[in-house]
C-alpha cells in the first residue's frame, strides 16, 4: 500500500498555470497549456464516469467558443487528475491526512473523494461526505452522485481532508 502523502512536495506555477506535485498529479486552478481539441475529446471519454451527462456536454461545448483554450486545457488536466489519484486502498491509514483530489457539490451536500475505484468502470470512490447534518468517511457511489446532479467543483485546488471545512 502506498501511503505516501505528495501534498508536501507541492510546487506551484507563479504564472497561475497548473500546480503540479513531486508524482507529477497536476492541480487545476485555471490551467493554461498547448492541449488540442483532440486531446480534450480523449479526455472527456475519460471523465464519463466522473463528471455528469450535462456537465460534460457544456464543457465540450465550451471548448469550441471564446475561450475554448481555457476549456480544453481544463478538460485535459482534470482527466490528467483523475486517472493518476490513488486508487482503493492507497490511501488506507492516512485519514485526515489524505489529500482530497474531487469537490463534487449540490445545494446542500458536498462529497471530497481521495481515492477512486480500482475497477476499470468507475461506480464508487472513496471520500468524505457532507450531507448538511456532519461529515462522514466512507465509499461513495459516483453513479447515484451522478444521478443526483452533483457538479464536479472544476476549479478545486486540491487539499487535506483536514484542512476542509
Amino acid at each position: 500500500m502506498n501511503t505516501q502523502n505528495n501534498s508536501d512536495n507541492a510546487t506551484n506555477n507563479t504564472e497561475g498555470a497548473a500546480h503540479t506535485r513531486s508524482s507529477n498529479v497536476p492541480v487545476i486552478s485555471g490551467a493554461k497549456g498547448n492541449h488540442t481539441m483532440r486531446e480534450a475529446a480523449e479526455a472527456i471519454t475519460k471523465l464519463g464516469g466522473f463528471v455528469g451527462r450535462i456537465q460534460l456536454e457544456i464543457l465540450g461545448n465550451q471548448c469550441r467558443g471564446e475561450e475554448g483554450q481555457f476549456f480544453i486545457d481544463l478538460l485535459v488536466e482534470l482527466a490528467n487528475t483523475i486517472s493518476t489519484m490513488p486508487v482503493t486502498y492507497q490511501t488506507e491509514g492516512q485519514g485526515s491526512q489524505a489529500l482530497v483530489y474531487l469537490h463534487y457539490f449540490t445545494s446542500g451536500a458536498d462529497w471530497y473523494l481521495t481515492e477512486r475505484d480500482c475497477e476499470s468502470e468507475q461506480l464508487q470512490a472513496f471520500g468524505l461526505a457532507d450531507l448538511g447534518y456532519g461529515t462522514e468517511l466512507g465509499y461513495i457511489s459516483l453513479v447515484e452522485l451522478l444521478e443526483c446532479n452533483a457538479e464536479l467543483d472544476l476549479y478545486w485546488t486540491p487539499k487535506k481532508v483536514v484542512e476542509i471545512g
